[in-house]
């Protein structure tokens, strides 16, 4: 079912899901299985799983540094089979720009619709940890809009090199990345409201929401949206806080503020075990304030681990 289906469905209540990240080559996905139990009492109508894109590895032959490109985290679309078999829930697979051709992107989308996958996730990606700025891959797109627009012919019936008339064309209802405290290259607020509506315009259906720490800028980016013209479901992205090294993090690398009411709490925390505690209690209240407001879904970054998110969900739902 799509995500917008869910939404309606719910007629106003609050849905709960999470996003998660695949386990690293040679690891056994019963250790994902693992974190996600824990989680389905909530009865999420649909799970993330994110696409890492690929990076240079560094490989010692006979003393010579031999480099070599390699994705050290593959399986999504695999990993999002296995999850809608298991659970019987919706799986979405984040599909990129960086990293991947349009042919890559195509064939990836044909194997979604095999697995009768409705939803996916259509991103830019980062630059490469070499890279200073965002380079898309030969043959790839450069920007989000341009991977929806892709999403949308195949929806059609277009794909790259032709037409195929068919009954059984794809159907895929498509999510995109808004940034309520903007995205790190943008130049302005409203400069990124502008590209978050080419990709609606594009014909993304929902949106879900980078992390963020104070409600009061999502309330304002929603505004802002919706003064642009933009209709469709804008989902809260939320990650609790869980060590104490993420004060310096998430704001190097996501460019967000923290509210000094959590950074003094956490900064007076002995240990990371106390960095956690603050951090489910911090997203408890953040949780339940957006949902007063009737957000549609409250969307978690789980980053592979669910004991936190249990923790907030079972006073939040």
């Amino acid at each position: 079912m799509k995500v917008t289906e869910h939404i309606k469905q719910a007629k106003g209540k609050t849905l709960f899901s999470f996003e998660l990240i695949p386990p690293q080559k040679g690891r056994n996905i019963k250790e994902l299985y693992n974190n996600i139990d824990p989680l389905m009492e909530f009865k999420p109508p649909f799970i993330d799983v994110t696409t890492s894109r690929e990076e240079f590895i560094y490989i010692d032959r006979d003393g010579l540094l031999d480099k070599k490109l390699t994705r050290m985290r593959p399986g999504t679309v695999g990993i999002c089979a296995s999850i809608k078999h298991k659970y019987n829930v919706d799986a979405i697979p984040h599909v990129l720009c960086g990293g991947f051709t349009k042919e890559e992107t195509e064939y990836l989308l044909v194997d979604c619709h095999y697995l009768g996958i409705d939803n996916v996730m259509a991103l830019r990606g980062d630059a490469m940890k070499e890279e200073k700025y965002f380079t898309p891959s030969e043959g790839g797109h450069k920007y989000a809009n341009e991977l929806v627009k892709q999403i949308v012919d195949m929806n059609q019936g277009k794909f790259l090199h032709e037409v195929i008339e068919s009954d059984n064309n794809s159907n895929f209802c498509i999510g995109v990345a808004g940034y309520p405290e903007k995205h790190l290259e943008a130049p302005s607020l409203d400069a990124d409201i502008r590209r978050l509506k080419d990709k609606v315009d594009a014909g993304a259906d929902y949106i879900v929401t980078q992390m963020f720490f104070d409600n009061q800028r999502y309330f304002d980016f929603v505004d802002r949206a919706r003064k642009a013209g933009i209709e469709v479901p804008i989902i809260p992205g939320i990650k609790p806080v869980a060590v104490k090294r993420h004060l310096q993090l998430l704001p190097q690398v996501f460019r967000l503020d923290i509210p000094d009411e959590l950074v003094k709490a956490v900064e007076g925390c002995k240990n990371n075990a106390q960095v956690r505690e603050v951090g489910v209690e911090f997203a408890v209240q953040q949780s339940k304030e957006l949902m007063k407001r009737g957000v549609p879904v409250l969307h978690y970054y789980s980053m592979g681990k669910s004991d936190n998110i249990k923790k907030i969900a079972a006073q939040v739902f």
